[in-house]
């Protein structure tokens, strides 16, 4: 019998760790090292490393004591809405550039829009790992 009850016991699923908040974040806060820590528990969906959250935003408001999902956390955001940015034209060998205002918040690599300061026209960019928003480039 005391053998069956070790077998059970040994055949239990050990507790993984979790990521839980530490205090309230609201949305749009860069999260770091004091804002998260690890619990064991398994919590579904939860991270169960700090290292890869620390430097990202949160897209939604994170109570204290909650688990972090993956899904709750983006990269910060470069340019904000109706910030001036550079607005760049690139093809090929030529390159134009004005100033424009963002008409939406966004990460590297996100397309928004945003107006040509000088022409009044609005049109659609991607942002650049130094905050200017590109037309016309794949890059």
């Amino acid at each position: 019998m005391r053998a069956v009850l070790i077998l059970l016991l040994a055949t239990q699923p050990a507790l993984a760790d979790s990521v839980v908040a530490t205090r309230t974040i609201r949305a749009q806060t860069v999260i770091g090292p004091d804002d998260l820590t690890l619990v064991a528990a398994d919590l579904p969906g939860a991270l169960t490393d700090t290292g890869p959250a620390l430097g990202l935003e949160a897209r939604v408001a994170i109570y204290a004591g909650k688990p972090v999902r993956p899904s709750d956390l983006a990269p910060p955001a470069l340019v904000q809405r109706n910030q001036v940015v550079p607005l760049i034209y690139l093809s090929g060998g030529l390159a134009i550039s004005t100033e424009g205002r963002a008409l939406a918040r966004g990460a590297e690599g996100e397309v928004i829009r945003i107006m040509n300061l000088g022409s009044r026209t609005t049109v659609n960019g991607r942002i650049g790992p130094d905050g200017a928003v590109y037309v016309g480039w794949e890059g």
